[in-house]
């Protein structure tokens, strides 16, 4: 049963505040355990058993081929070259959200009130004045004191225009607040979140750098530049705005097939944007309009999106059960999940790529394929299954016409608002359901408008409305409602779920994610098969789920394969995930070897941001380049102060280096700054129980489950050191809460069973190994 064991510690790079950004970071707790097992830090944790398993063939997958790229490489060129061919386009794109992303601050693109106008938020003042002909902002900076700073550039035109603040070192900062285009007032982004000069939120901190965060999805040819020795940018782009480079690609060898009527392929574009299989148009704007990690500085045309890029799961901070959006994801993750999608549908089939409005006014876009006919009128797109209605009557959507609920969207696309009055819509195409949303904890486009009593009333005329639907397959969501809340039958479930040959590959990788708490012989094999699947997001994910069950050196014979896959983002999963094996490779060696030093360049290329930092430490730790460790991983506090798990990390470091008055000394500094760190408080209890003193440890311990409850490992640590200073009762206690919390938590259930053994309660542990068993039976912890 689970001791102090000599592990790793996990930071919980999740613990910080969410912040709004198309940016989410590759720093998981597997990442971590990875590249720290060697330093011999302590963790209270418990480990899945084995599971005897033969590896399938692994064959490379068949991915979808980018076209043949000209003969020499594109280059960019002035845009103002395009209008001469291509009128029409140009006078859609003209006006667009897309040309106006973002603008040089002047009188001409400046919208908001700045005669000398005034905000007060609710710890922060602000005054926005006009001075010659610049735009100013007087509020708080960094330090905390009002200064006064000049507005560079203004971003996006509605509902809401930003502004972005030049402060030296080439940075640009996004101003928390914002103007709204509509009431014509100021406005902050994070209300009710007590935001100041020492909040991560504050517009002054790395998570508001607009280098980083925001500019390359609002101009074109955008590189970062970030020089690491002098901690600068040297940002640079060839426009501002989206414009058609951006999507299209360099245009240098266009205008030459343009003027030579060359032979050159694909008209001289690296991408073609109208090839059949839609998966091209759609990684394409994936590149704007998903939750993403940068895979380095830009993105190449034509590359496949995971080449440059790492998109989020469908994970619960994420998305709802039934895959909505939940936190500010974008588009693609939800489109991903559709019918529409896997008939062939693509972005530009509704929305007009070039003015960024719909292709047809109210329902129209949708009639397309959605219509009396059952047929479908749009090129390239799978019509079988369609049905022959009408679809635009009450008949149909049961509200009067023109009213709210007579527009397809409102029922089918139900939104939210982000960054406080932008609305945006749903993608995944879902049909509303009241009584299982109730039942899932779901969004519901019927419970959203109808809510309170009506809610319940609803329910009831919907139920009459729609007949039950004949017995079919279960369906994603209450599966994964069942996989996660840690119900009966949860691991079955979730094993028929990757079975099927029709689960959306954005919900296969998901469900990946999810085998690490239902281990068995049969989850691993699934893990296993999908390591070979077409899509790069699965395969990925498969990754991870095979090494979160076996030892490193049983992961060799699986992972090498994928050293050489055609997709960097599987290449370096696979690399990183063989980092403890690194010198039992034999021939995959040299392959290992490019991969790692490629997942190395990336984290190199994102050498802005603390959590890139930390990777490399790690990275240089368990690759013995150990003198390299500490200098990484003050680099990563001095990116970003707030980053607490590469301060946890360093403190960590001084200890196993013989230094332990220097981290003593840090964390003691660190936990006077910050005493509600949840982080810091259990790093502070573990170093003290590591040092003997378990008494003084469990203040630290409870304050850290106290502050941060939601956190399985805090409330897992407390209890094993409450049950090894022999108090046992109060450790069942802790355990018991943690699991009325988190059901499917796997370790808190093997201990507190133990415990009730130990303790002479075996009825009670007998009745949680009963629920296990109905959890999960195939797990090997049972046998």
């Amino acid at each position: 049963m689970p001791k102090y064991k000599n592990k790793a510690v996990n930071p919980n790079p999740d613990s910080r505040p969410t912040f709004i950004s198309r940016y989410v970071f590759p720093v998981t707790a597997a990442l971590l355990l990875v590249a720290m097992a060697g330093l011999g830090w302590f963790i209270y944790a418990s480990q899945p058993a084995p599971v005897a398993y033969v590896p399938p063939s692994v064959t490379p997958a068949p991915v979808v081929k980018a076209p043949p790229a000209p003969a020499s490489p594109a280059t960019l060129v002035d845009e103002q070259q395009c209008q001469g061919c291509h009128a029409e386009q140009v006078k859609d794109w003209k006006g667009s959200h897309h040309q106006l992303a973002m603008q040089a601050a002047n009188a001409e693109t400046v919208l908001a009130n700045f005669n000398n106008s005034s905000f007060k938020g609710e710890n922060e003042s602000t005054r926005f004045f006009r001075k010659d002909d610049s735009f100013w902002v007087n509020t708080a900076g960094a330090d905390g004191k009002n200064a006064d700073f000049k507005v560079a550039y203004t971003f996006g035109v509605a509902p809401l225009q930003q502004y972005l603040i030049e402060v030296g070192e080439g940075r640009l900062q996004a101003l928390g607040i914002a103007w709204d285009t509509r009431k014509n007032q100021w406005f902050h982004l994070y209300p009710g979140q007590g935001v100041n000069f020492k909040n991560p939120l504050h517009w002054s901190k790395p998570n508001q750098n607009a280098n980083f965060m925001c500019v390359e999805c609002h101009t074109t040819g955008y590189t970062r530049n970030f020089d690491a020795a002098s901690n600068t940018f040297a940002s640079q782009w060839n426009s501002l705005g989206v414009g058609c480079q951006a999507c299209h690609g360099p245009a240098s060898n266009h205008l030459e097939w343009a003027a030579k009527k060359s032979d050159l392929i694909h008209s001289g574009f690296a991408v073609d944007l109208k090839d059949k299989n839609a998966t091209t148009e759609i990684e394409t704007c994936a590149r704007c309009h998903a939750r993403r990690a940068p895979l380095g500085d830009g993105y190449t045309a034509g590359k496949r999106l995971m080449d440059d890029y790492l998109p989020s799961l469908l994970t619960r901070e994420l998305y709802a059960l039934d895959g909505k959006i939940k936190d500010e994801v974008f588009e693609h993750g939800s489109f991903l999940q559709s019918k529409m999608f896997d008939k062939g549908v693509r972005c530009s089939n509704c929305h007009n790529p070039h003015s960024t409005e719909l292709k047809a006014p109210g329902n129209g876009v949708c009639l397309q394929c959605h219509n009396t006919a059952g047929k479908t009128a749009v090129e390239g797109v799978d019509g079988e299954g369609l049905q022959a209605k009408h679809y635009d009557s009450p008949e149909h959507h049961r509200h009067v016409a023109g009213q709210p609920g007579s527009q397809c969207v409102d029922c089918h696309m139900p939104g939210k608002f982000y960054m406080g009055n932008d609305f945006r819509h749903d993608h995944s195409f879902s049909i509303p359901n009241p009584e299982r949303a109730k039942k899932l904890g779901t969004p519901d486009a019927c419970l959203t408008c109808h809510q309170g009593k009506a809610g319940d009333k609803v329910t009831e005329q919907f139920n009459l409305w729609n007949a039950s639907p004949a017995a079919q397959a279960p369906r994603y969501d209450e599966s994964l409602w069942l996989i996660r809340t840690g119900q009966p039958g949860a691991a079955q479930a979730l094993y028929d779920q990757l079975q099927r040959s029709n689960l959306p590959a954005i919900q296969r990788a998901t469900l990946l994610a999810e085998l690490m708490l239902y281990p068995s012989e049969q989850a691993l094999k699934l893990a296993g098969k999908d390591l070979s699947n077409a899509d790069p997001q699965v395969r990925e994910s498969a990754i991870h789920a095979v090494s979160a069950f076996l030892p490193p050196a049983e992961r060799v014979s699986l992972l090498t394969p994928l050293l050489s896959d055609p997709v960097k983002a599987i290449r370096i999963a696979a690399a990183r995930d063989l980092l403890s094996a690194a010198n039992g490779l034999g021939p995959a060696q040299t392959r290992w070897n490019a991969a790692i030093g490629e997942y190395e360049a990336v984290q190199l290329s994102l050498a802005e941001r603390a959590e890139a930092n930390l990777n490399l430490a790690m990275l240089y730790q368990a690759s013995g380049r150990s003198a390299e460790v500490e200098p990484m991983l003050r680099a990563a506090i001095h990116r970003d102060p707030d980053f607490f798990p590469a301060l946890v990390t360093l403190v960590q470091w001084l200890e196993a280096t013989g230094r332990s008055t220097e981290a003593q000394a840090l964390m003691a500094k660190s936990l006077k700054e910050h005493p509600d760190a949840a982080l810091l408080q259990h790093t502070q209890g573990l170093a003290l129980i590591r040092a003997g003193n378990t008494a003084q440890a469990m203040p630290a311990l409870r304050n850290a489950a106290r502050l941060e409850p939601q956190n399985a490992q805090y409330g897992y640590v407390l209890a094993v050191a409450l049950h090894d200073s022999g108090k046992i009762d109060e450790a069942c206690e802790q355990l018991e809460k943690l699991i009325k919390l988190q059901p499917a938590n796997r370790n808190a259930r093997l201990s507190l069973i133990q415990y009730y053994l130990d303790n002479g309660q075996e009825p009670k542990a007998q009745v949680l190994l009963q629920g296990w068993k109905k959890l999960n039976p195939g797990d090997p912890a049972l046998k």
